[in-house]
Parts: structure tokens; sequence; C-alpha cells
């Protein structure tokens, strides 16, 4: 199986870039004829000059102008077709087998130049052996920046700007790496991230001068590259304005983008096409357009069968994969990698995420084999690989879709595998085990090579069974230098049957929510919890007879008496209270933090931040726009259920801590001394009370020195990211729980 590549080394490549992707065209609305009259022209244009000129003066004349007729008409429709998608590619594949390697969040960085050289070396030579028909590097080209006053010198990630340099670093790493590696340069992709995005639209666009999409002219928010079978499309959905982060977590698509996305996907037919898409940030990092629509629909719409992106890095796990299919019923939390109780009729995608380059050297090889998809994700800590295997049927049954299961059996005959190496493989083997049988062998076949297409023949309804996991594959391969290399066993099922697969916690966290649609829930929340701690025990004791004391919660224990009595405690330091509930109120109405929201740092570039995100235009104080949101949620959701909800906790402790001592004074001065041992009891149970009010006080000393660390560090991190002076730009903000904190404690300790 041998690929052929489009190289983009003259006019004749170019045409026939034009000319295939009219071929494809035509062949689904045109006559036969024009078909074979356009494969005809295709097929004498693929030809080299030379030929072609001795082609010509052999040819009949009264022949050459019928023919001449036929390619002109067909170079006019051509011509017709390109200017109407002018942002689609064409890449060949032979044998519906097309193999892509992806790579995503690089970050570049002048303070850790071994990122750069690590991916010029390992990376070269993967390219070179795996010969892909795509490379994907799916957004965070460069690093985390720092700010001039930094002098180049600290690590600490904090300012966030974008450096020149770095994009040089990049631009001159990939120049090396296509020379090199001998691919042709039409075929990368680099997409921009988050961390590519700082201080747009300005001078520091650099992603527009150095990046490989500009300087192929990729200057449309979505891109496309196909084959006859397999459609690859790529689009932006960073912030047309650039905020500084951390406020640039999300990404916004717009109405616009998911229009042209729609036409991109809808021209080719969902039936007999594989549609792949990719982009830098998760569905769960993207939030809806204004209209309430988002990228899961238009994929799920449109039967796309993958969506590769990165930006969440390996730190949060390696199975950071979701399954999504349509489903009536909310989808802002799924619970596991697979989503429960839906017809299997359904459309249904993998949102694949990629890990990162930038510690975990992670890179990924995906294959599409007659339309079914697979993956291997391996990473180069180590330098280049000498064998990489992928099977490429049967499927993993952890990675099942529902079209699988009603797709064609054709080609079911043969156990296939793409195997690389850059030495001469000596032999292929596949072994497939039975985990009923404790694991037994129960076939055990060589493999014939067909270029990097290995197979071997087997009778694929001898393993079709109700269990999704009792079959498992392995594929092992030997070069000629005695290296052998062994995937990993695979669970497989042909009836298109799903294993489980499981998310971790932190998995979870960052994959199964949909974060823009929860942060107004979780916000609101918060202040429903907090505003029924302080308000309700008011309003009880106003309505109530009775008087939520410490003697009271003693005689009549209960865990909503204790939180009515703790939280009413507060009522008898009223300025407190109100102190609290005026920080609660304020956090609503009023601006948090004012701060140099891009990266150029002119005097204009001063914005607002409320908890409904950014404010920089003041024209029309009736109608405010806000940008950044839900990004802002990074900042606000840490610090209300980090620092404010632990603070209104500790406050109402020290209220609860100060009426037990009070009790427990009044208990001694109220008991009767009568007997001779009275008075050293009674101050055997002072010391005790003492005692017993120190270690509690201490422990929530504790408490609130961790709360005012955590606050600390929040507000050192905010002032370096947008430069600005906690006393005059964030006071509110910086002072106002540690305050709080100190005055609780000067109120409790006096009885």
């Amino acid at each position: 199986m041998k690929k052929s590549k489009v190289k983009n080394t003259g006019l004749l490549p170019n045409s026939l870039k034009i000319i295939s992707s009219c071929i494809r065209t035509v062949s689904t609305n045109a006559s036969t004829v024009v078909r074979s009259a356009g494969a005809s022209v295709a097929a004498s244009i693929a030809a080299s000059a030379d030929d072609h000129r001795d082609q010509v003066s052999r040819i009949n004349p009264g022949k050459n102008y019928m023919d001449m007729k036929v390619w002109i008409l067909l170079l006019l429709f051509c011509c017709n077709c390109s200017c109407s998608g002018s942002s689609r590619q064409v890449i060949k594949g032979e044998n519906d087998v097309v193999w892509i390697v992806q790579l995503s969040d690089l970050h570049f960085s002048v303070h850790h130049p071994e990122r750069a050289s690590d991916f010029q070396e390992s990376v070269t030579r993967t390219l070179s052996m795996l010969n892909p028909s795509l490379v994907l590097i799916t957004g965070d080209l460069t690093g985390f920046c720092l700010s001039p006053q930094a002098d180049g010198k600290s690590k600490d990630h904090l300012t966030m700007k974008q450096n020149e340099q770095e994009w040089v670093e990049y631009q001159k790493t990939m120049e090396n790496v296509i020379t090199k590696s001998g691919l042709d340069r039409s075929i990368f992709y680099d997409l921009r991230g988050n961390h590519d995005n700082f201080g747009l639209p300005t001078a520091f666009d650099f992603f527009s001068n150095y990046s490989i999409t500009a300087q192929l002219g990729r200057s449309q928010s979505v891109n496309s590259t196909s084959t006859r079978n397999v459609v690859f499309v790529s689009f932006d959905t960073t912030m047309s304005t650039g905020l500084r982060g951390p406020t640039n977590l999300f990404g916004h698509p717009t109405d616009q983008l998911l229009t042209d996305l729609n036409s991109h996907l809808s021209q080719w037919d969902s039936t007999s096409s594989t549609k792949i898409t990719f982009g830098h940030f998760p569905l769960s990092f993207s939030a809806p357009t204004s209209s309430k629509n988002n990228l899961q629909q238009i994929f799920l719409n449109q039967s796309v069968t993958a969506y590769l992106c990165g930006h969440l890095h390996s730190r949060f796990g390696k199975n950071l994969k979701r399954r999504h299919q349509e489903t009536d019923s909310s989808n802002l939390i799924q619970l596991n990698m697979h989503p429960k109780g839906t017809s299997e009729k359904v459309n249904d995608f993998w949102e694949l995420e990629m890990g990162d380059w930038r510690k975990s050297r992670a890179i990924r090889l995906l294959a599409i084999d007659k339309g079914r998809v697979s993956f291997l994700d391996t990473d180069l800590k180590t330098g280049s690989k000498e064998i990489l295997i992928l099977p490429t049927y049967p499927l993993d049954s952890r990675y099942m879709l529902n079209k699988y299961k009603y797709q064609s059996t054709e080609d079911t005959s043969h156990v296939r595998a793409l195997v690389f190496s850059s030495a001469i493989i000596a032999s292929v083997k596949v072994k497939i085990y039975d985990s009923s049988l404790r694991d037994m062998v129960v076939l055990e076949a060589p493999m014939s090579k067909n270029d990097n297409l290995y197979t071997a023949p087997w009778n694929s309804k001898a393993f079709v069974d109700p269990s999704p996991s009792r079959y498992w594959l392995e594929i092992q391969a030997v070069d000629n230098n005695g290296v052998t290399v062994s995937t990993e066993l695979m669970p497989f099922s042909l009836n298109g049957l799903r294993a489980d697969l499981s998310w971790t916690w932190k998995e979870f966290f960052v994959m199964g929510c949909q974060w823009a649609e929860l942060y107004y829930p979780i916000f609101w929340s918060f202040y429903f919890f907090v505003f029924i701690i302080l308000i309700l025990p008011k309003i009880t004791i106003s309505v109530s007879k009775k008087h939520y004391t410490y003697k009271y919660f003693k005689a009549n224990k209960g865990v909503i008496n204790g939180l009515t009595w703790v939280f009413a405690e507060l009522d008898s330091i009223p300025f407190l209270w109100n102190l609290m509930l005026a920080y609660l109120l304020y956090l609503v109405l009023c601006p948090w933090i004012s701060g140099q929201v891009f990266s150029n740092g002119g005097q204009g570039d001063r914005g607002y931040m409320t908890y409904k995100g950014w404010v920089v235009n003041f024209d029309d104080l009736k109608s405010l726009e806000f940008i950044g949101f839900p990004d802002i949620m990074v900042i606000v959701i840490p610090h209300i259920y980090f620092v404010v909800l632990p603070a209104v906790v500790i406050i109402g402790a020290l209220a609860a801590e100060r009426a037990v001592y009070q009790d427990h004074v009044c208990s001694l001065s109220g008991k009767k001394k009568d007997d001779d041992d009275g008075e050293s009891r009674s101050k055997d149970h002072n010391v005790s009370g003492w005692m017993l009010r120190k270690w509690a006080r201490g422990i929530l000393v504790i408490f609130s020195l961790a709360v005012c660390w955590k606050h600390f560090k929040n507000c050192w991190a905010l002032m370096k990211a947008y430069e600005m002076n906690p006393l005059v730009h964030f006071p509110f903000y910086s002072f106002s729980i540690p305050l709080l904190l100190a005055y609780a404690f000067y109120k409790a300790k006096r009885l």
C-alpha cells in the first residue's frame, strides 16, 4: 500500500489538486462519460512536463482538438469549484487507509529551549518514519511569556504576554522539521491556541506572521482538506479580542463560524464519508454562541466521527476522551466516558483530547481504515520510537461508535494493522487471547506486508461474542536489528458493543462538565447557601419564640438546631454581620478588580472585571458589553468557594466558640461554694475551660491563616497578571476578607 502525496512544487501539481477535487465532485453528480474524461485529464496532467511535451507532439491534431474542448470545459468547472471553496485542499490516500499525526500544546519558550530542540530531533525522525497524510498541531504553539519588567529571568508564569522571539524559534523549528522529514509543507496544519492569542488584534498577532497556516494563506476561520472519502475540517475559536490570562480559558465560537463549519461539513455525504474535525479547545471548555448554539450540535447533525483537540495537557489524566451522542435530556454533566440511557441508533462522535508536548512529549497517530477510526497515543520522552504499531481492524471496543454497529461488514476477513519502523521489519504476527479461558491464545498468525499495512486472514465470525471484552488483540513486530515491540492488549468487538471505560475524578472534572453552562448555577448556588446561613437564622429568631442559644442547643441537639444556633450567634455581633452582608452584595453589584486587560499595556487597556466579565468600553453605561465570559470563572469561583465561604464558616465558628465560653464562664460564676473544696474545684473547671478555648481558638487561627494564604496567592497572581496595585486597583477584593477575619477574632475575644 503506497500513499501518494500532493507536492506543492509548481503549476501542474496545483492544477492536479483542483482537478482531483473537481473529479470527486463530478463523480457524484455528473454522467459516466464526464467522469471518465475527468480521470483521463487528471492522469494526463499528473505526468511530468517533459513527458507531457512528448505526448503532445504525438497526438493526432483532430483528436487533440476534441480532447482540448473537454479539457477546457473541465478546467472552467474546476475554477468555479475552486473559487467557491478556496479554503479546501486535497490530500491523497489509497486502499481506503489514511493516517495522520497530531501534536498539541508545544509551548515553545525562551525559558525552556529544550522543548524546541527535542521537537526538532524526535518529531522529525518520527514524521520521516510515519510519512503521514496530515500533521495537525492543535494550538498553544508558544509558551508562557513574561513582561519586560520580569527581565527574562522569572519563571512564575504569572504575567502572560506573547514574545516574538519564541515565534521566531517556532518558525525556524518547523522549517527544519519540514525540510529534514521530507514532507510537503501543505500537509501541516497549525492552529491558534489561547496562549497564541494574547493582545489581539494588535501588533502582538504573531500567529499571522509566523505560523504555517498563515504562510499558506489559510486566512479563514474554517479550513478543510480531504481524500476521496475522508474530510478533515479545522476551525479557530479563540477570542477575537485577546485577553490576558488567566481569563482566556474558553473557546468562543461565533454563529458565523458555526455556519461556515456546517457548510464545510454538509458538502460531504455522511453515509459514505468520514468527517474529522480538529480545534484547540475541548467542548467542555467551549462557550455557546450568542444565540445559544454550540459545536456539539453541529458535530452531531453532520455525523462527525471524531473531534481532535488539545488545551488540557496530560496532568489531568490520560483518558481525556468523551463520547457525545444525541439526547433529549440536559447534557451539562456526563458522569462517565460513555453516556447512558439513549438509543444506539442516534448519532454520536468521539472527542479525543491530546496530551501536551510541553512536559509529556505526547504525540498521536490516528488512522481511518474504510471509515473506521483508530488511534495510538504515545510519547517521545526518550526520543523517537524504533517501531510504532496501530491496529486498524478489529477496533478497540472501548472506543466504539453507534455507526460501527450498522456499518457494512465488507472486508472483515483480515486483521489489519499499520506498522512503521526506522529499520526493515523482519516479521509481524497477531495474537488473540480469550479472557474466558484464562487468557489462552486462540489465534496466532503471521501478517503479510503491503507497504505499511499488514494483514492476516481470520474467521471473523468465530470471534463474534455478546461480551465486548472477551477477546483481546495483540500485534507484535520484530525488525532486522532484533528490536521487538508489542501493542498493549486491546479488547475488541465485532458487533459494535462497547467495553466500559471510566474516568478518574480529575478526568471527569475537566471533560464531563460543560463549564460555560454551569458557571451561573455554581455562582448563584453559593449565594443561595450563604444567604440561607446568614439570613434564615435571623428570620427564624424574629418570627419564633424560641431562643437559639447554646443552652437550647444542648437541650435539643440536632444538625438544624446546631447550624441555626451557630449563625444566630452572629446576630449578637451586628456590625460584623452587616459587614459580611455588605461584602457579599459588593461582589454582585460592583467591579472586583481594575487591570490591564490586553498585552500592549496602554492606558486604554485597563478594564473592570465583574462576575459577568470584563468591561473595557464605557461609552454606553446603560448597555455595557462584557467580554471574557465565562472565562472569568477561573477567578470568581475559587474566590467565593475557597476564600469567602471558608471565611464565613470560620466567622460563624468564632461566634459559636464565643457563646460556648460565655456559657462556661456564667456556669462557673453561678456555682455555690458551700464546701471546703469548692474554690479548688472552681479553679479546675476554669483552667479546663480556658484550655479548651485555647485549643479551639488555635484551630480556627490555623484555618484562618490557610484562607488568608490562599487569598494572598490569588491576589499576587492577579497583581502580576494584570499589572495592578492592590491598594489602588482592587482594595476591596484584596483586604476585605483578612480584615473581616481579624475583626471577628477581635470581637470573639471580648465576652
